[in-house]
């Protein structure tokens, strides 16, 4: 298993390309790759750098953990990179997630409503600090529940780094396979974060058109497609 210490970005195998035009491009990252090229050089492979072989006029608009897999999106010009970063900033973009946990929430869904500031002795984790904290607002809906496990969707309303991962770790449900907020049992029970950008929606700047974009997590399409029947049999009733 990989260590918080080395990076061992995955094997090239082509971009997985989810949107593209004259102002942005979105594609489904791997886990385990940087957003954006870190520090040295052994941490110049990332998805940009790897994006930027076939669109080299992309910049970067938002990140994802390294560990975390699913869409992310980039702009084409400068003009569409301030208008994508002021629809983050506005909370304009709906996001959701899907995570695997430990355990099976109480409660089938909820908010979850702690602020996080940089730990900074210890980084790049991340704390909960009532006093200093900046506020991070995170809603949740069970979806599926086997043994030991369940699947959940998750809205981040406000955009705080690691702000799902430690979230779920203060509900006392870590994500599965997270090497830095999950308890020794969690951790063993993935090679990797389970945890995965799953949809993003938004009006296009320019055009004006919605943007609805899906992409399923690889680690939950079974369990995700028996949740999402189950959900429309009971909607039907």
């Amino acid at each position: 298993m990989r260590t918080a210490h080395t990076y061992q970005p995955p094997v090239h195998q082509g971009l997985d390309l989810l949107y593209v035009d004259n102002d942005l491009v979105i594609v489904n990252k791997p886990a385990g790759l940087l957003s954006v090229p870190g520090r040295g050089e052994d941490k110049q492979d990332s998805m940009l750098h790897r994006l930027q072989s076939e669109f080299p006029d992309a910049q970067t608009v938002h990140r994802l953990d390294m560990d975390t897999s699913g869409i992310l999106l980039f702009a084409r010009h400068a003009d569409a990179q301030r208008a994508m970063s002021r629809l983050f900033e506005q909370r304009r973009i709906h996001k959701a997630y899907l995570a695997r946990v430990w355990g099976v929430p109480k409660e089938t869904s909820g908010r979850i409503n702690l602020p996080l500031i940089a730990d900074w002795p210890n980084r790049p984790r991340q704390k909960i600090d009532f006093t200093l904290g900046k506020p991070a607002l995170t809603h949740y809906q069970l979806l599926t529940a086997n043994g030991h496990y369940s699947l959940i969707q998750l809205y981040p309303v406000t955009g705080r780094s690691h702000q799902l991962r430690l979230h779920m770790s203060a509900l006392g449900h870590p994500i599965l396979g997270d090497p830095l907020y999950g308890t020794a049992m969690s951790r063993c029970a993935s090679p990797r974060l389970l945890l995965h950008a799953e949809q993003l929606r938004f009006e296009h700047p320019f055009t004006g058109k919605p943007v609805n974009l899906q992409c399923q997590a690889e680690f939950a399409l079974d369990k995700l497609s028996a949740a999402r029947s189950a959900e429309v049999k009971e909607n039907s009733i």
